[in-house]
């Protein structure tokens, strides 16, 4: 069931105001206006990336009659937090899953490439493990100066024949059409820093290696002279 069809179903529609992540696609923002619902946007965790309980209780009001979690990343969203507060004040509480979900084995081979990764990675942050990750994307943090630095990195990897991309451009608190001045300072630095390395079933070891080599050279270059990675 589409997110627009299960916000129908919970009776969610003209007026309400549901609370959803601006740290990924535009879809579920859309789903919520479609139903004649107001998007209202919460900051996400800076680990997982989805979104913060904290952040969409201070976000929620008299108003308010739905949360929708998305689960980013293959990164799972933290549902039993969510549920808590959703509990407590009363709100609804939707959970949606990134479009095509590998099969298992797929899965299992992802986190094998994925545990090769976090191992040797130096210079540039790596994903937060998570029970139930099934790395869909595997996204790390380069340090340096957000989105400038970011991209100097991925254009760099690139020439090296490493296969990146930015896996969210453009936060949709920030798009045409859904602009709010809303103060989002973990979605914007995760925008801004965030790069998405290659883990599919199909690398072998040596396309690892590569990975690895490139990143490490590059990364090692930026770690001693600028911030702290912490959010």
């Amino acid at each position: 069931m589409g997110t627009a069809a299960m916000l129908r179903a919970a009776g969610v529609g003209f007026g309400d105001e549901v609370v959803v992540p601006s740290f990924g696609d535009v879809r579920v923002a859309e789903a919520v206006a479609q139903v004649g619902a107001i998007p209202v946007f919460a900051d996400i965790d800076p680990g997982s990336y989805c979104l913060d309980a904290a952040s969409v209780e201070a976000a929620s009001t008299s108003r308010t009659a739905a949360v929708v979690a998305v689960h980013r990343f293959g990164r799972p969203a933290d549902m039993a937090g969510l549920g808590l507060m959703g509990r407590r004040r009363g709100l609804l509480v939707l959970e949606t899953g990134e479009p095509d979900e590998p099969p298992y084995e797929e899965t299992a081979r992802r986190r094998e490439r994925a545990a090769y990764l976090d191992g040797r990675l130096r210079g540039v942050r790596i994903p937060e493990q998570g029970e139930g990750h099934t790395y869909q994307q595997y996204v790390v943090r380069v340090p340096g100066n957000g989105r400038p630095d970011r991209d100097a990195f991925a254009r760099a990897l690139r020439g090296r024949g490493v296969e990146c991309w930015v896996p969210v451009k453009t936060p949709v608190h920030r798009m045409p059409g859904f602009r709010s001045c809303v103060s989002l300072p973990v979605t914007e630095r995760a925008a801004d820093e965030t790069l998405a390395l290659p883990v599919d079933a199909s690398l072998t070891k040596r396309d690892l290696q590569r990975v690895v080599s490139a990143c490490n050279a590059l990364g090692g270059l930026l770690v001693g002279s600028t911030r702290s990675l912490g959010v």
